[in-house]
C-alpha cells in the first residue's frame, strides 16, 4: 500500500508522507544547547507535530551512541490535579514504562517499584532522575511532553524536582531536559493556595524557549509531490496558492485537505485523474 496523509497522532515514516521532522527545528541549535547541559523549552500549537519532533529528537541521540535519550508524554498525570503524590507517582510510571518500552533504561522500572513500597511521591521524580544518571555509562537526556497539561500543585512539583537537581547534572542528575506543550513555561499559570506562581518563577533553569512554526510553502510543495512521485498523480499548479491561504501551512490542516482530497473522494482515488481546483474546493 502506499503512503497516505496523516491526521492522527504522530508520523509513522514508513507509512505516512512527512516533511522530516528535524527539519522543522533548528537541530544544529537544539543539539549544542544538549552538549551544553542546557535546560530548554519546546512549544507550539496543538497538532503541530511536536510529538513526532521529540521522537525523532530521542532516536538521533540515541543513534550518535553519544547520549542515553528518553522520551514520555506525562499528560495522564493531569487527572491528579492537585493531589501530588498521585500525580508525581503516575509521572514516574510513565517514564519508568517508557525506558522499559523502549529499551531504554530498564533500571527505571526497578527504581520505580521500589519508590512504590515506599509510598513517598514528593521528592520521587527528583530521586529517579537522579539514579538514572548515576547508573548510566552516556549523559542522560530527557524529553517530557504535555507539561502544560497538568494542573496546579502536581505541575509545581515536577517543575521543582527538576529544578532541586539541576545543579548535579550532568553526573547525577540528566545532562538535558527539554519540556514540551502547547505553551512557553513562562506562560503557565500556577495556582497555590491562593497565590499564582508563574511557571518561570518555578523552573528559572529554562535557557532557551524553542518554538516549532508551520510548514512553509515549500514544505507543502515536498508534501503533495511525494504523492506525484509515488503513483504519479498530478496536481493542479493553481491549488497550492489557495491551499496556502486557507491553512497558512497549519501541520493537520494540510494533512487533513490532502487526505480529503484525495482519499475521501472516490472518484480522486483513480491515479490517472488529476486534481484540479474545483476538487480542492469541494474537499
Amino acid at each position: 500500500m502506499n503512503r497516505f496523509f496523516n491526521t492522527a497522532g504522530p508520523i509513522n515514516q514508513i507509512k505516512h508522507y512527512h516533511i522530516d521532522p528535524l527539519s522543522r527545528v533548528d537541530w544544529e541549535e537544539i543539539q549544542l544547547l544538549i552538549a551544553q547541559d542546557q535546560y530548554f523549552v519546546l512549544h507550539a500549537p496543538r497538532q503541530t507535530g511536536k510529538t513526532t519532533t521529540l521522537l525523532s529528537m530521542m532516536q538521533a541521540l540515541n543513534e550518535s551512541g553519544e547520549y542515553m535519550a528518553l522520551y514520555a508524554n506525562i499528560e495522564a498525570a493531569q487527572a491528579a490535579r492537585n493531589d501530588v503524590d498521585r500525580g508525581m507517582e503516575i509521572v514516574c510510571k510513565t517514564i519508568a514504562d517508557q525506558a522499559h518500552a523502549n529499551n531504554a533504561a530498564p533500571e527505571l522500572q526497578q527504581i520505580y517499584t521500589a519508590q512504590a513500597t515506599q509510598n513517598v511521591w514528593g521528592a520521587a521524580l527528583s530521586a529517579m532522575l537522579s539514579e538514572w544518571a548515576k547508573i548510566s555509562d552516556k549523559p542522560c537526556v530527557l524529553f517530557l511532553d504535555e507539561v502544560d497539561a497538568l494542573v496546579g500543585d502536581t505541575l509545581i512539583s515536577l517543575l521543582r524536582q527538576i529544578r532541586s537537581g539541576y545543579a548535579q547534572r550532568p553526573a547525577a542528575f540528566p545532562q538535558s531536559i527539554v519540556l514540551c506543550g502547547v505553551r512557553d513555561v513562562r506562560d503557565y499559570r500556577i495556582h497555590c493556595g491562593g497565590d499564582i506562581i508563574t511557571g518561570g518563577s518555578a523552573f528559572n533553569i529554562k535557557s532557551e524557549s524553542v518554538r516549532m512554526g508551520n510548514f512553509c510553502q515549500k514544505e507543502i510543495a515536498s508534501l503533495f509531490q511525494q504523492h506525484t512521485d509515488e503513483t504519479g498523480q498530478q496536481f493542479q499548479s493553481t491549488i497550492f496558492e489557495e491551499l496556502w491561504q486557507d491553512t497558512q501551512g497549519q501541520p493537520w490542516l494540510v494533512n487533513a485537505l490532502a487526505r480529503e482530497i484525495l482519499f475521501k473522494s472516490k472518484a480522486n482515488r483513480t491515479r490517472n485523474k488529476t486534481i484540479e481546483l474545483e476538487d480542492y474546493k469541494v474537499a
